[in-house]
């Protein structure tokens, strides 16, 4: 009977996994157990500050990413479960992580306490979410020397700002999901090199007309947060802007550094980078258009990751300024100045012209 149970839990469990129609269902711990092996350090995949991430190996051979929240302080658990859950539900999107399942159960385990073992309650939060093979963008850092290619890195590049760019504008324009900790752990990665955020566990969602709040709980990864936010705590979507330029620096150059009013200007800092891009690329057969091309875009995404890191916040661009300069080649607009317009939108949510995820944007002659 023990066999045949399971093995109907088994078949149950792949049925929910499978349907890509309903929405995410509550999974029953002993299942997530029995496909993790029980949880094993063979199966882990990544640790992080709210919990561990490990691989379920389904019967029929498919996987699945099951994050297992863990405690760090009183009540922590659950405030990041609920987050993380409440807003994947509802989030549907190319460059997003999927969830497929979440678990919340309570069981009494032995403890010793006092020289005699006593049952307490032990409560445990599951997130189950789409398995990407390729892993966290932190694995694909390099240099311009070597690493990813060029078209890889860029598509890379227009994923995470599309998706961004849902967060913030597309998904309820009203209520702004603002992510708090955008970092290349955090951008995950399918067989096709596709990004896809993950981790809403520190992020906040915004109540119609409300731009700004202030926390005392700044959490986050420093290198990654922007000055207003590590200093006083102020949250606006331009925090997650100021995390993506620094994102955007690291996957051209491999390293978070960028220039400041104290060391190399702006200017020089892009000419290095492109000829670094360009020792590179010189090394292989490439048609001159293909080359002025991808030099074009490294100077347009170079020029936005710089627009994205200024330190004053209203400086920084919008998702939609920054779609609109990738589709138009450059961090061209001025934010003291002007007001940058998003073109008009596509079926697919998106400005004309401009791909979803992947596929190459024609930079306009400079």
């Amino acid at each position: 009977m023990d066999g045949e149970s399971s093995f109907r839990g088994h078949h149950k469990l792949e049925r929910i996994l499978h349907d890509q129609s309903s929405e995410p269902k509550n999974l029953p711990l002993k299942d997530l157990k029995e496909i993790t092996n029980d949880f094993s350090d063979e199966r882990l995949l990544v640790q992080g500050g709210f919990g561990k991430v490990y691989k379920g190996i389904q019967p029929n051979g498919d996987r699945i990413a099951v994050k297992k929240l863990t405690w760090t302080m009183t009540g922590i658990q659950d405030k990041q479960y609920e987050n993380e859950s409440r807003h994947l539900m509802r989030l549907k999107h190319p460059n997003i992580v999927q969830l497929v399942g979440y678990c919340s159960e309570t069981e009494k385990v032995p403890v010793l306490h006092n020289g005699k073992y006593v049952y307490a309650e032990k409560s445990e939060r599951l997130l189950c979410l789409e398995y990407l093979p390729k892993g966290s963008l932190s694995r694909h850092l390099s240099d311009e020397s070597s690493g990813l290619d060029w078209v890889t890195r860029y598509n890379i590049i227009k994923g995470i700002c599309f998706g961004l760019h849902y967060l913030h504008e597309k998904w309820n324009a009203s209520t702004p999901i603002i992510h708090r900790d955008l970092k290349p752990a955090n951008i995950l990665l399918d067989d096709n090199m596709l990004p896809k955020i993950a981790d809403f566990g520190l992020s906040r969602l915004f109540g119609e007309l409300q731009t700004r709040t202030i926390t005392t709980n700044n959490y986050g990864t420093l290198g990654h947060m922007s000055p207003e936010y590590l200093n006083r705590g102020i949250i606006t979507k331009k925090l997650d802007i100021f995390s993506l330029g620094v994102i955007i620096i690291e996957i051209i150059t491999g390293s978070k550094n960028y220039p400041d009013k104290i060391e190399t200007s702006s200017q020089e800092f892009i000419e290095l980078v492109l000829k670094n891009w360009r020792n590179r690329l010189e090394k292989v057969w490439i048609p001159w258009y293909i080359l002025n091309l991808q030099f074009q875009q490294i100077r347009s995404c170079i020029e936005i990751g710089l627009f994205c890191v200024k330190h004053d916040r209203d400086e920084r661009p919008t998702t939609s300024q920054i779609i609109k300069m990738l589709a138009s080649g450059g961090a061209d607009c001025n934010n003291e100045t002007e007001e940058c317009e998003a073109r008009g939108e596509g079926e697919a949510g998106q400005p004309d012209g401009v791909p979803e995820s992947g596929g190459c944007v024609r930079s306009r002659p400079r």
